[in-house]
């Protein structure tokens, strides 16, 4: 005796042989925990393995600057439980900024300038 469903689907899905790949994008928040004119070391919620390339926006109140990055290592931290009592794992990861334009650069400078040390930094956005 079989279960029948009733399909839900508005338009009907087509099995495809083999490996046809595809891509997704995802946006992270991350935590900045301290940044240079290489790279920047950032506390979030989702695995980033190393050699992930990505961009890293930094946030509106030190410029909104774009740039490109790379995971250069990640490492699990701690964990936290959620109001469901689900448990996330904390990472802490390291970013190397890569192929940086000159305006990219003139920006970032001008970006660290408005930083005090041990100020709070806020959080940036990885896009993935």
């Amino acid at each position: 005796m079989g279960v029948e469903f009733r399909e839900r689907r508005q338009a009907p899905r087509i099995a495809v042989a083999g490996r046809l790949g595809g891509r997704a994008r995802a946006i992270l928040d991350a935590r900045i925990l301290d940044i240079s004119l290489t790279g920047a070391r950032i506390a979030h919620l989702n695995p980033l393995p190393p050699g992930t390339p990505c961009t890293f926006e930094l946030p509106p109140g030190i410029g909104s600057v774009l740039l490109s990055a790379r995971v250069v290592r990640s490492a699990v931290i701690g964990s936290e439980q959620t109001p469901e009592k689900r448990r996330l794992l904390r990472y802490e990861s390291g970013l190397t900024f890569v192929g940086l334009t000159e305006e990219q650069h003139a920006a970032l400078a001008k970006a660290l300038e408005k930083l005090t040390p041990g100020g709070g930094l806020g959080s940036g956005r990885l896009f993935l």
